[in-house]
């Protein structure tokens, strides 16, 4: 069972969560990061390292955020990996706390 990255991250893409995570299961978007669901161990090490809280157990992601389980699948075969910390988007800390952002997602 995979952690999956949802909503919140997008527009922000904070990259704490890639700096902990053992097996480098990140992928990075334009405007949003996900974890690869074949190379995650779920160890959850990279949950509380995320400031928008947008990291879950596919089992525990809220109902509302369930299609983030196919996109962070999908996009992991088209996104590059990340391994190494970086700058947040310019704007994260105006867009942490907005809700209903599944619109700005630039695949």
């Amino acid at each position: 069972m995979p952690y999956v990255v949802a909503e919140p991250c997008i527009k922000c893409k904070y990259t704490d969560c890639v700096e902990v995570c053992p097996v480098d299961c990140f992928k990075e978007g334009p405007n949003f990061l996900i974890i690869d669901p074949e190379e995650c161990i779920d160890c959850g090490a990279c949950v509380p390292e995320c400031p928008t809280e947008a990291i879950f157990l596919d089992e525990d992601l809220p109902a509302k955020w369930t299609e983030y389980i196919e996109i962070n699948a999908r996009l992991s075969a088209k996104w590059p990996e990340i391994t190494e910390q970086a700058d947040p988007l310019p704007e994260a800390e105006e867009y942490k706390d907005i809700e209903d952002k599944r619109s700005m997602l630039i695949e």
